[in-house]
């Protein structure tokens, strides 16, 4: 009768399951014996027969020490049956597969033991195998033993070299579907696992990872957070060799989805991902060119922010990021590919994410973004007029901000955007979206004091700079000549418009406009100044004296006896004569030596000069235009005075009509600071 384990014998049944591994050890090279001569003598029916025994009575065993002399034995019999083994290894390594879960952690490392025996001998045939020797592994590496971990971690190096060796007959497309799952493993040594097998395949000249950098890199990234000293340089010079290997040869990456890996991971609070995700990005830019444009909103999140480091460990981080700006904005402005970048770019994905960007805290991201609203403006004029309206309330808001820059570069999106809407001759005044935003304007000066005091003369120089200071200076006269603003404000606005007016070197070819009053343009200039302005009685004369009215200087002087002197007209005369000091008025000085025209203009100027010093308190402001006016010769006083050789009586204006629009508005203005005082009288301000 046949032995209840045959082929084995009952002696070497015995020894394969006893607790002494000598006594096991001695039952395996009995089988590797007997194997052999199976094998040499074609006896196959023998050999599966003694593997079903291994793998039926001994592997699924409930005894342990049985279950390590099946391990034992499927390695002798691998080993007997040498380079035929590969006839035989479904079933050798399954149920050697199925013991590497074994809670017995001697069972568990003589599994690693016995898989490393079939492997070695079986070596491309196990790579049908290979997914579930991986996975198998990957659990092993972060075993609680170190000498299944040992076992482990030899057999992995076997597989690689395997893989490595026979990567032709390799199915990677179905191990990374497996390699990206175990990721996400949140363990050192599983991570390191990963890592290694990762970097083995990208070394292999014949097999292109890149091909499936999609399906790997976010896992990549993922990892780089854990900053134990194993695994983030493992990640970070895998990374690197991708990158390098993209840098020889492009035409393998899947840009669209590894872009947006990139986006996502480029605003991760870990700076060193952020750091190599905008450096990935940075490096697309330059590789990809236009085909990166669709993806413009994305990166705009992705390196706006940056814009904003300071300190040194994010130095690289922001001079990626600026890298990427510039970059990008020169692919936009590209002429070479104006007509495919106009379909790639998504004009409003882009604007809400620089909408967005508008208000963040740092000055360097606010002008980032509205040099980019400038640059999309000038490159796609047509496609971004629909987004002008929507920008200019964000627009005007940032007319507070505290950085003169941020303002200055406001100024230039918001004339851009104006030009853009209004295409008329600049010389044609009716220009509605002009006078809308110089309204809008005005407006925002009368809800915010702080804009007014600080910034209103800074953004009106500039205006006049960006769109035209003559059309600026003329809405703003119809604006407040019509009535809408209140009197206070109308009065200030004056102030700062006239002072602008005076002192700017912005608004110098407008004072040499209004210098040249015969001419019947400058003539219209003035007079449309002039309804305005005689909000402000003095302002008033400063304007007729840029004008060179100097007759009506000296009559509107006069009419200051019915004018309230308060302090702060008397400041504004001060500040009036500080002015015929100064450089702006040398050509007024001049006229007072000046024979010209009959000394005509030169003894109006006189009579006006000694009207305003009339006026004046005998402070140094008294003191400075006396000694002035003492400086001026005789010799015109001897000569009758004729109006009609002055400069005003040229200009054909009707300065008769101006003087009593003078008038009228004084009274004007005088009736409705009385009802004022009555009321805040009557309603005193609780405050």
């Amino acid at each position: 009768m046949e032995p209840p384990y045959a082929p084995l014998s009952e002696s070497c049944a015995k020894a394969l399951g006893d607790k002494v591994y000598e006594k096991r050890k001695v039952a395996s090279q009995e089988i590797e014996k007997m194997v052999g001569e199976f094998n040499n003598k074609n006896n196959a029916t023998q050999i599966r027969k003694l593997i079903e025994v291994l793998s039926n009575d001994y592997a699924t065993s409930r005894d342990a020490n049985r279950r390590k002399g099946a391990l034992i034995g499927l390695a002798a019999t691998g080993l007997g049956l040498g380079k035929d083994s590969d006839k035989y290894v479904n079933e050798l390594v399954t149920p050697i597969m199925n013991c590497l879960s074994d809670p017995d952690l001697r069972v568990r490392y003589f599994a690693c033991e016995s898989l490393y025996n079939v492997v070695k001998v079986a070596r491309a045939a196990i790579i049908p195998y290979f997914p579930e020797l991986f996975a198998a592994l990957s659990r092993l590496v972060t075993d609680s033993d170190q000498m299944v971990k040992d076992g482990s971690e030899l057999l992995d190096r076997l597989l690689k070299d395997i893989v490595t060796e026979s990567y032709e007959t390799f199915n990677l497309e179905a191990f990374i579907p497996l390699l990206r799952e175990r990721m996400y493993v949140n363990n050192l040594f599983a991570r390191q696992y990963v890592i290694s097998w990762i970097s083995i395949l990208n070394a292999v000249p014949d097999i292109n990872m890149v091909n499936y950098l999609t399906e790997i890199l976010d896992g990549l990234f993922v990892m780089l957070e854990d900053n134990t000293p194993e695994i983030q340089p493992m990640c970070e010079n895998t990374i690197s060799q991708f990158l390098k290997s993209i840098r020889n040869d492009s035409s393998s990456v899947r840009m669209e989805d590894t872009i947006n890996t990139l986006i996502t991971h480029a605003q991760s609070l870990n700076e060193l991902i952020k750091s190599i995700a905008i450096s990935w990005i940075r490096e697309f830019v330059q590789i990809f060119g236009p085909n990166v444009l669709p993806y413009a909103s994305g990166i705009f999140t992705a390196i706006l922010p940056c814009l904003e480091y300071n300190v040194e460990s994010k130095r690289n981080i922001k001079e990626c990021a600026v890298s990427v700006n510039n970059s990008m904005m020169q692919l936009v402005s590209s002429k070479e590919f104006k007509t495919q970048n106009v379909a790639k770019i998504d004009l409003r994905s882009i604007m809400e994410v620089l909408s967005q960007y508008l208000t963040h805290n740092s000055v360097h991201t606010k002008i980032a973004v509205l040099k980019w609203i400038h640059h999309l403006f000038l490159n796609f004029p047509n496609e971004m007029a629909l987004h002008g309206s929507n920008l200019n309330n964000n627009l005007l808001a940032t007319l507070s901000d505290n950085s003169d820059e941020v303002v200055l570069q406001s100024l230039c999106v918001l004339a851009e955007i104006i030009n853009s809407q209004d295409t008329k001759d600049l010389d044609d005044f009716n220009k509605p979206h002009y006078r809308k935003f110089l309204l809008s304007l005005l407006n925002l000066f009368t809800e915010d004091k702080l804009i007014l005091e600080n910034r209103a003369s800074l953004i009106i120089r500039n205006l006049c700079v960006l769109l035209n200071a003559e059309y600026v200076y003329r809405t703003f006269a119809e604006i407040i000549a019509e009535g809408v603003l209140n009197l206070k404000f109308s009065s200030t606005l004056v102030r700062l418009l006239n002072n602008i007016l005076l002192t700017s070197t912005e608004l110098f070819e407008l004072r040499t406009s209004l210098r040249e009053i015969s001419d019947p343009k400058s003539a219209d200039l003035f007079q449309c100044l002039y309804k305005s302005w005689v909000c402000c009685p003095v302002s008033t004369l400063s304007l007729c004296l840029i004008a060179q009215c100097y007759q009506h200087v000296s009559e509107l002087v006069i009419l200051f006896s019915d004018v309230e002197i308060t302090l702060e007209l008397l400041c504004e005369l001060d500040k009036l004569v500080q002015l015929i000091e100064s450089p702006i008025f040398a050509a007024l000085r001049l006229t007072l030596v000046s024979k010209s025209n009959k000394c005509a203009d030169a003894q109006y100027l006189a009579h006006a000069l000694f009207g305003i010093l009339m006026l004046l308190p005998q402070t140094v402001a008294f003191e400075t235009l006396r000694n002035r006016l003492q400086c001026v010769p005789t010799y015109w006083s001897r000569e009758p005075i004729d109006e009609r050789n002055s400069l005003e009586y040229r200009s054909g204006i009707d300065f008769s009509a101006l003087r009593a629009h003078f008038i009228e508005r004084q009274k004007s203005q005088r009736a409705q600071r009385l009802i004022q005082r009555k009321r805040s009288v009557i309603t005193p301000d609780n405050n």
